[in-house]
């Protein structure tokens, strides 16, 4: 196998996790507002809302319309996860709820970078290969990887958000891979979903890699 111009990686679920699950921080955020709920149940219902929404895209707009549409598209995921279990009207406020709990997930707080991430990026950066990120997660991003300090050993970042296609649509790796100047077949990408990351990948002509945590 010949060493790849670029390697591309999945964010979320590849380079850094939540500590915990989702359905434990939505839980303990809601019981500092006052609603009790099973994390079990959170769980769930946040899996299924997530399966059954649609991606995070939004063509025609502008750069500075975006992080608003974000919020409101996670609002929606929460909104959803919290009535689908029927506690959504114990919330006293839940607009001050969910910016509390949006704002939560863009600090170092929630997350933590897998143990074998670090070693495996200052490895490929020492053979010259350039390192990119392709993720379906949204502009928050930046300030997470800011704050688990893993920003510089990345060249790109292309987010389904900024360029109005998510993963598996092969639009989302054409864009990544133009960054950087580089043949689909120049490329690898690796990340844990089977959909998005190995079979979207595959399709728009990278080598995929499905890693498993």
């Amino acid at each position: 196998m010949e060493r790849p111009k670029v390697i591309f990686l999945d964010a979320v679920g590849t380079l850094f996790g939540v500590k915990g699950s989702v359905g434990e921080i939505y839980g303990k955020i809601a019981h500092e507002a006052g609603v009790n709920v099973s994390v079990e149940k959170l769980n769930e219902a946040f899996k299924q809302s997530l399966k059954t929404a649609k991606p995070p895209v939004f063509p025609g707009a502008t750069k500075y319309e975006i992080p608003e549409l974000e919020f409101q598209w996670w609002e929606a995921i929460a909104r959803s996860t919290f009535g689908g279990i029927g506690v959504l009207d114990l919330f006293s406020d839940f607009n001050v709820f969910f910016t509390q709990l949006y704002s939560y997930f863009a600090t170092a707080k929630p997350w933590y970078v897998y143990p074998d991430v670090i070693p495996t990026l200052k490895h490929w950066r020492e053979l010259g290969i350039e390192l990119g990120i392709i993720s379906n997660f949204d502009t928050r991003i930046y300030t997470v990887m800011e704050h688990l300090e893993i920003t510089h050993y990345f060249s790109s970042i292309t987010i389904c958000s900024t360029v109005g296609a998510a993963k598996p649509d092969s639009k989302i790796f054409t864009i990544a891979l133009r960054k950087h100047n580089c043949r689909a077949e120049q490329a690898w990408h690796i990340g844990d979903s089977l959909k998005e990351d190995y079979y979207g990948a595959k399709a728009a002509g990278l080598y995929p890699f499905l890693i498993e945590r």
